[in-house]
């Protein structure tokens, strides 16, 4: 059995705007008002958090984004990043980074809520500023 196309919408509206569609109204959507973008150097899996094989270069931080229409845009069963996304410049150390994850805290062991590989890695090493243009972050619920 697999989510109908409005609901799944409906979803990604709750999860990366914080709106909730008339016939939701049972759902509360008064939780995180960011949502934290990850960098893995491997895939963190279905049962993994958000420190599952997490990057920890020098002056790594997870990077907070707006639960609303100014951080996410929703379209159809589709989300995308609205506006561009940029780590904190690597310090020190270097790591590939595979694999990126959406998630409900800033630091710690926070529910990992999508992650996925990317099209291809991207190497960190002392002063490189990792980023993510507009729209390059995708989330589809199907």
């Amino acid at each position: 059995m697999s989510k109908a196309n409005g609901f799944e919408t409906d979803v990604l509206n709750i999860t990366f705007n914080a709106t909730l569609a008339a016939h939701l109204g049972v759902l509360d959507t008064t939780g995180n008002a960011n949502l934290y973008v990850s960098l893995h150097t491997g895939d963190p899996g279905e049962a993994g958090s958000q420190t599952t094989s997490e990057c920890a270069f020098g002056s790594y931080a997870r990077v907070a984004v707006a639960r609303s229409g100014v951080g996410w845009t929703v379209s159809g069963n589709t989300v995308e990043n609205a506006a561009g996304i940029s780590f904190p410049e690597c310090t020190s150390g270097s790591e590939t980074v595979t694999y990126v994850g959406i998630g409900t805290i800033t630091s710690g062991a926070g529910q990992l809520l999508y992650s996925g590989a990317l099209s291809a890695s991207r190497s960190v090493s002392s002063g490189i500023t990792l980023q993510f243009a507009a729209g390059a972050l995708t989330v589809s619920e199907d």
